[in-house]
């Protein structure tokens, strides 16, 4: 499943009450692959979106996560499908699901690329892929190409009732319900497969069975598969061929205590961290550990995708295991997080910095001339820009927008690089255009606008500016990580002054020393 999704940002709230939302990607095999793929797996999709803004969305995401999207069909005649989430306690997460005739579910056995599988070590197919015939026979196509080259299927069986016409439309949160046809659907699957993961809830639908361990046996009749049971907060138990070590109540494998904050992902965090150790042959209570921590991890961030951790991530945090209760607060996991998930840097990038304001209102003064002219002035220099970018990829724009502002508006969206300033110009110490609430006032810029602010600043200030401009800094970094904006800081001496050997890398010491990790210097030469 393949999906963008729309997440509360009011905390507690139901959806009625919802008053605005965040856009991402989602659905459990999307959340899978781009897991594996921060993991160090490498991962490739299999499904169909629409040629519209949302499905270019869905698939630059994939891309600049490192997911293969050779699989990925385009659909003319559909959207792409939608999961409205409301954010509240673990076991009430309200959700509807806009799926009706989606893009995605509209996959097909024409659409499997069979040179894809073949290059597959793994495939990975989920319960949700089998509410319809067509779906049923592309994922039983796509397994049969799988051991046909001898890769190793996997089942996340991801059972939804709502998709199964088992719950109604408007109760997307229940996980529970009796259904043989979804029994029927996997009985054609369970035979190629070599590992099955799911919830208890998800085993007795599997069988059709109100009892989890006759569910088990049931299905260790079907199937020489490893089968995992995932069991939230308590861990999970690892089946190999009978049931003689499985308890209903005490996991083999223990999970890790976390804050939690949002439950929605954390079965997908797990499956990716368990396959990152399964597909690598590493013990199975390794792979289950992994598995855990990687669950822990997200079940403490909102969202699903984006609360994936990558590689450095699950180290820190395994490397501490039972420490970390707040991994949303822990400042090595979030400053590895937003390390670890920027998109690739540019090799070599030329920037035009066309920002100043109070520079060209001087010279305007001293010339005697209308400050309006800035703008025209702006306007010419951005059409020069665009004249050299017609023939590079290489070339950024650092703009404002008091002069620059049909600059900055024409050049977003672009897919160059572009960064805005946000300081009141020429204040010391650092002072924001947007007022106090600096996160509101980020919410509203395009998430592709770098926040770009001028610090003057001389290693030798008082203790008393150092720190202000610090406070100033790290509450502007606070504000751009909570709006997935990228901060870029500019370093310069107070006007009159000259930086001498080492001076702007001592205050770049000190604001690392505080916590302070732009993505982005601008530095003097």
């Amino acid at each position: 499943m393949l999906t963008w999704r729309s997440r509360a940002e009011q905390e507690g709230a139901a959806l009625a009450d919802v008053t605005s939302f965040r856009k991402y990607i989602g659905g459990s095999a999307a959340n899978i692959a781009v897991g594996a793929a921060r993991l160090g797996l490498r991962s490739a999709m299999l499904t169909r979106v629409v040629d519209e803004p949302f499905g270019h969305f869905l698939l630059r995401r994939l891309r600049d996560e490192g997911v293969d999207i050779e699989g990925v069909r385009l659909d003319p005649a559909r959207l792409s499908g939608l999961v409205t989430l409301a954010v509240r306690e673990s076991d009430d997460f309200p959700r509807l699901f806009f799926y009706r005739d989606s893009a995605d579910m509209a996959f097909d056995a024409a659409d499997v690329e069979p040179g894809l599988v073949a290059r597959a070590r793994a495939v990975l197919v989920t319960g949700s892929y089998l509410s319809s015939p067509s779906l049923q026979a592309a994922t039983l196509r796509l397994v049969e190409i799988a051991k046909q080259h001898d890769a190793r299927v996997v089942l996340d069986l991801d059972f939804r009732p709502v998709l199964w016409g088992l719950a109604p439309i408007g109760a997307g949160q229940s996980m529970e319900s009796s259904s043989p046809s979804f029994a029927e659907a996997l009985s054609h699957i369970l035979p190629y497969c070599d590992l099955v993961v799911g919830t208890q809830e998800e085993f007795r639908a599997a069988a059709a069975s109100v009892d989890t361990r006759q569910a088990l046996s049931l299905l260790l009749a079907q199937t020489e598969a490893c089968l995992v049971v995932k069991a939230g907060a308590m861990g999970c138990s690892v089946i190999e061929g009978d049931l003689t070590t499985w308890s209903e109540d005490q996991p083999a494998n223990p999970g890790f205590p976390v804050k939690v904050l949002n439950s929605v992902g954390a079965g997908d965090g797990f499956l990716a961290g368990f396959l990152s150790g399964w597909l690598r042959h590493q013990p199975l209570a390794e792979c289950a550990r992994r598995g855990n921590a990687a669950g822990a991890i997200v079940v403490s961030r909102h969202g699903c995708t984006p609360a994936m951790p990558t590689s450095a991530e699950l180290d820190s945090f395994l490397r501490r295991s039972g420490q970390v209760r707040r991994p949303d607060q822990d400042a090595e996991l979030t400053l590895l997080h937003r390390v670890g998930t920027r998109p690739a840097n540019p090799v070599h990038l030329h920037v035009l910095a066309m920002d100043h304001r109070w520079q060209l209102e001087e010279m305007a003064k001293q010339a005697g001339a209308d400050p309006g002219r800035i703008r025209p002035l702006k306007e010419l220099l951005y059409a020069g820009y665009l004249r050299v970018a017609a023939s590079r990829d290489d070339l950024g724009l650092l703009v404002d927008d008091v002069y620059g502002a049909a600059a900055l508006e024409a050049e977003t969206g672009s897919g160059r690089w572009i960064a805005r300033s946000a300081e009141v110009a020429g204040v010391v110490p650092l002072e924001l255009a947007g007022g106090a609430d600096t996160s509101a006032w980020l919410r509203s810029w395009p998430a592709d606008q770098v926040v770009k602010v001028i610090a003057y600043w001389q290693p030798s200030d008082p203790d008393s500016l150092v720190a202000a401009q610090l406070g100033g800094l790290m509450r502007l970094q606070q504000a751009c990580w909570s709006t997935e904006h990228e901060l870029l800081v500019e370093l310069q001496a107070p006007p009159g002054q000259r930086y001498g050997r080492g001076d702007a890398a001592l205050i770049m010491q000190r604001c690392y020393e505080a916590g302070i990790s732009p993505e982005w210097w601008k530095l003097p030469p």
